[in-house]
């Protein structure tokens, strides 16, 4: 279904959140300007060493000694850095999203049930549910795709995210950052909304009845 600039035909049952830069800031960034101080070499290192790119592979399901082992092999003078990303990796998670603490407390005082698909590694994932217990208790449930080994956009992890949660794609609203993950989601028939601020989501979840 198209993203809800008009109302929807029925008003949706639930609500699908992604985690990274909707609900929390990240970026590599975040963490690496602490130990690298020059920005010329910072900037060096997240283009060519740790990149989306090679963290995807954490996001897929491999294993952090694993990785690091293969880039440190290529990087050989880059191997402390690279080695911070494992147990630092908490630290590119940056504050809640503007206004977005607010507004799932919002939902959940509607009595929205509240779930979630991320793309995070399953070995990063527990600490970061741990620290931030108090937003994610009021989640149901949440598919992390190291665990299961299927990545956003493919449309197998939406699929068994709806079979696991019990949810009616038609009846259920998905919210992600990024254009990619919001077609897969579409493309079963979720109500894929593009997330670019709370001000633009929380129109279009009244538009949708959800508030």
């Amino acid at each position: 279904m198209a993203p809800a600039d008009v109302e929807a035909a029925v008003t949706p049952t639930a609500v699908i959140f992604d985690i990274g830069r909707v609900l929390y800031d990240w970026d590599p960034r975040i963490l690496y300007r602490r130990l690298i101080d020059d920005d010329r070499a910072l900037d060096a290192f997240l283009r060519d060493v740790v990149t989306h790119e090679w963290h995807f592979q954490h996001d897929a399901g491999r294993d952090f000694a694993e990785t690091s082992a293969e880039l440190s092999a290529l990087y050989p003078q880059h191997a402390d850095l690279i080695a911070a990303w494992g147990p630092r990796f908490l630290e590119s998670i940056g504050d809640p999203m503007p206004g977005m603490p607010a507004l799932v407390d919002e939902l959940e005082a509607a009595g929205v049930p509240l779930f979630g698909i991320t793309n995070f590694s399953h070995e990063f994932w527990p600490p970061f549910r741990a620290r931030e217990s108090a937003m994610f208790d009021r989640f149901r449930d949440i598919v992390v795709s190291g665990a299961e080994k299927l990545v956003k956009p493919d449309p197998a992890i939406y699929r068994l995210a709806l079979a696991r949660f019990g949810l009616e794609a038609g009846r259920t609203v998905f919210i992600d950052d990024n254009a990619a993950n919001v077609a897969g989601a579409q493309s079963v028939g979720l109500i894929a909304l593009h997330f670019e601020g709370e001000p633009k989501l929380r129109r279009e979840l009244q538009a949708l009845g959800l508030l």
